[in-house]
């Protein structure tokens, strides 16, 4: 097993899929010119919409969307694995997915993942979300492949699913994942618990790419884009909610020992709940 270079890719992404495809390539290149072998964008790279009619005339099938086609090409050429975090994909039912892609090197998609929980709340200052009004939930859990450890595959909302991460890191995941576009209030208060608390329960690697900053579509992100360390340390952070990139080394063999330390997922038991 050995390391390599990941980098968390945040965005401001608008109503514009030709211009989110521009933000992106760019940010892209500036990580992968820095020596990240492995580069995540956030949850919505494609468009932030919040009006579900404007949504549906500007996004694609995922055989004609052009972010994916071009994030295929760029690899090609930048010879890296790319995360896309998620991107609006429209489905032949004329429903749409919050669907997240791995890409490999050759520009070939080696693992997508379908956003299994969807943001349905009412928060305390007023802001409301019913992602369900148009995504349709995935309900598949995915572990992908890279060339250096498992990795599985969540976006968002899902952080709060502890079960997901955890039967992840018993398939063999050392590095989980959460690309997200947190609100503005939410992230100020749970972002990096619960990234952190994830690492720590799993021994493993997070590795999240956020949105950031005021949206063309009036939303609020909170950015602070994170890749967290297996003993829950914060090893690499964009303290801000500016586009940019961060880099940090993610080493597999300090999860195995992590996971030696405190072995939480070996010691795990079934037990029976009683007085419900």
């Amino acid at each position: 097993m050995t390391s390599f270079t990941a980098a968390c890719v945040q965005m401001r992404s608008s109503r514009s899929v030709a211009d989110n495809i521009a933000q992106a390539e760019d940010l892209i290149r500036q990580a992968a010119g820095a020596g990240a072998q492995y580069v995540q964008t956030p949850e919505m790279s494609n468009i932030l919409e919040r009006s579900r009619a404007d949504l549906m005339q500007k996004i694609s099938l995922e055989a004609d969307d052009p972010m994916l086609a071009r994030f295929r090409q760029l690899v090609a050429e930048l010879g890296i694995h790319l995360h896309a975090g998620s991107l609006a994909i429209r489905l032949a039912d004329g429903q749409v997915a919050n669907r997240a892609f791995l890409i490999g090197p050759d520009g070939a998609i080696l693992a997508r993942y379908d956003k299994i929980h969807m943001f349905d709340v009412d928060l305390p200052n007023g802001e409301s979300w019913r992602e369900s009004a148009t995504y349709r939930p995935g309900e598949e859990s995915i572990v992908a492949e890279l060339p250096w450890l498992k990795m599985g595959m969540a976006v968002c909302y899902d952080v709060r699913f502890p079960a997901i991460f955890r039967s992840q890191a018993r398939s063999g995941a050392a590095m989980l994942t959460m690309p997200a576009a947190f609100t503005r209030q939410t992230g100020a208060a749970h972002w990096h618990v619960l990234q952190r608390a994830r690492a720590i329960e799993n021994g493993a690697y997070v590795v999240s790419a956020a949105q950031g900053g005021t949206h063309e579509d009036g939303r609020e992100t909170y950015g602070h884009s994170l890749i967290i360390g297996p003993w829950g340390d914060v090893i690499a952070e964009l303290d801000h909610d500016e586009p940019g990139f961060v880099l940090a080394t993610v080493d597999p063999a300090e999860s195995l020992k992590v996971r030696q330390r405190i072995p939480a997922i070996a010691n795990e038991r079934d037990f029976a709940l009683v007085g419900a």
